[in-house]
């Protein structure tokens, strides 16, 4: 494709950044600048010469504006080709001018929804004009230019000064490709809210919608390729929040980081530290203040915690900075860090801090999304919190202690890979079997965690002794139970459903367990 002139531009845009430079730059060139409504009027404020669309057409604004730039003579400038004996001598015939450039934005119809506009208002924001417009310009991309995004402004006025007013084929080709992303993603936000409005989250077809804010130097290994895309959900994290230090998050770091900041937000006043590896955490404890909140998480599993992610519910201070300091970590996320902690912490330059401002929600819903071959599965978040509706099912019943560090050990447990049995005492985690093909294996292995956390602290006793421990699902046999017996445990906490729950029940009685059942399951695959 061939530079070609702007001679002629149709701008009509909700987003009024940097309107006056481009629309300067044009006039400097000599290009005719059509425009409607408020775009008109900021041009015209800054001195500019604009031709209105209704003057242009010979067409008046119908229907409340609904109706002003549908009409052949802007159609059929956007659309004609310039090669084609046919479509000039029928522009001719019609009196229809080429446009050259088409520099067009939507009206803010997920900023209405968002703020829970009502029904009507919202539908109100729902561009016609602007879509079709930048559906035209981009089919006739040979031809025409099509801007969607302020953020290309500067890209275009450069070309267009070391181009003398022309636009290459390469460019045009590049924008046209914005700009059908920008109507699909337009559309997609109109169908989701609409799904909303009707009850179905999951329609019969679906678009995701994804901004990228990030490519990444590589995926999970070196010759994958990877970009961090950002949806539209407003939730504390990753992309909410400010990397203050440190060297630039990597597609395990995000996936890591996420995982424990998840789980850290389910623990709403008390301080509580996450500590993550592998997606899976390998330490967490809640306590009267940060610092003994990230010791007891880190004693857990020390070995493990090594090159992890540190996740925390409350504001880094000067005495949790200087312990941090002595560990190798990769990321650490907090809703906030004080001034002294932050210089503690900037001796370790390629550390990454991340400052999210806020918590997010555990109750909030969202969308889980997980791509397999030829689909996508998709579900609702697991925001389900187990709290009182629990039942007491053998001989011997909890004590509050042991009730609260269950509560406790279930709601880490939800976040560990399946299977997953966590070992839990004085609101800290003690030993995490993560991922394992059969339950009693992950019970062996958080038993064997829990004895190697009290030989690392030179205590002669495991640390199961006592502990209550929590399973991600039932247990289809008492195998997993008798390992959290021989270990020491002395409570547990499952979802129950199993066909041999007696059994189970039967060997809890005869080890003098007490066990209760939550009737709710949380894998994590």
């Amino acid at each position: 494709m061939s530079e070609i002139k702007i001679n002629r531009a149709l701008i009509s845009v909700s987003n009024k950044v940097s309107l006056q430079k481009i629309g300067e730059t044009l006039a400097n060139f000599g290009v005719e600048l059509l425009s409607t409504g408020g775009s008109a009027i900021t041009l015209r404020n800054h001195g500019l010469d604009v031709v209105e669309v209704s003057d242009f057409t010979g067409f008046p604004e119908i229907m409340g504006g609904r109706v002003k730039t549908l009409q052949p003579k802007i159609h059929g400038g956007l659309l004609g080709v310039r090669d084609s004996p046919t479509h000039q001598a029928e522009m001719q015939a019609h009196d229809i001018k080429p446009i050259d450039l088409l520099i067009v934005n939507f009206y803010p119809f997920e900023k209405t929804a968002a703020e829970g506009e009502d029904f009507d208002s919202c539908i109100e924001q729902i561009d016609i004009g602007g879509p079709a417009l930048v559906r035209a310009a981009a089919k006739n991309h040979k031809f025409v230019t099509v801007i969607v995004d302020p953020v290309d402004y500067v890209i275009f006025i450069k070309e267009l000064n070391d181009n003398n007013g022309h636009i290459s084929g390469v460019t045009r080709k590049v924008l046209a490709a914005k700009a059908y992303a920008s109507t699909c993603v337009y559309d997609a936000q109109i169908s989701d809210w609409f799904g909303k409005e009707i009850g179905e989250s999951f329609q019969n077809q679906k678009v995701f919608i994804g901004t990228a804010c990030q490519k990444l130097r590589y995926g999970e290994n070196p010759h994958q390729n990877a970009v961090f895309y950002a949806s539209s959900e407003n939730r504390a994290g990753v992309k909410t929040a400010t990397q203050i230090q440190g060297k630039e998050l990597s597609f395990n770091n995000i996936n890591d980081t996420d995982a424990a900041f998840e789980l850290a937000c389910e623990f709403d006043t008390i301080p509580t530290c996450v500590i993550v590896k592998h997606s899976n955490p390998c330490g967490v404890a809640s306590a009267n203040d940060l610092l003994n909140a990230y010791k007891r998480a880190l004693a857990c599993d020390p070995e493990s915690a090594f090159g992890g992610i540190v996740a925390f519910n409350q504001t880094i201070g000067s005495d949790v900075a200087l312990e941090l300091n002595k560990l190798f970590t990769e990321v650490i996320i907090a809703p906030s860090i004080n001034a002294s902690a932050k210089k503690i912490l900037a001796a370790k330059k390629d550390l990454r801090i991340l400052i999210t401002g806020s918590m997010p929600n555990p109750n909030n819903n969202g969308t889980i999304i997980r791509s397999v071959a030829g689909g996508y599965l998709c579900q609702s978040r697991d925001n389900h919190i187990v709290k009182t509706n629990i039942k007491v099912v053998t001989k011997v019943q909890p004590t509050k202690k042991q009730l609260k560090d269950m509560l406790f050990a279930f709601t880490v447990a939800k976040h560990v890979k399946s299977n997953a049995i966590v070992y839990a005492k004085n609101g800290a985690t003690v030993g995490i079997g993560a991922g394992q093909m059969s339950r009693v294996n992950s019970s062996r292995i958080a038993a064997w965690k829990a004895a190697d956390a009290a030989q690392n602290a030179c205590d002669p006793e495991s640390w199961a002794v006592g502990s209550v421990v929590a399973s991600d699902a039932f247990f289809p046999f008492a195998d997993g139970l008798l390992a959290a017996a021989d270990a020491g445990a002395e409570a547990i906490i499952q979802p129950g459903g199993s066909i041999r729950d007696n059994e189970v029940i039967e060997v809890a009685d005869e080890k003098g367990l007490t066990m209760v059942f939550t009737d709710t399951r949380h894998f994590r695959h």
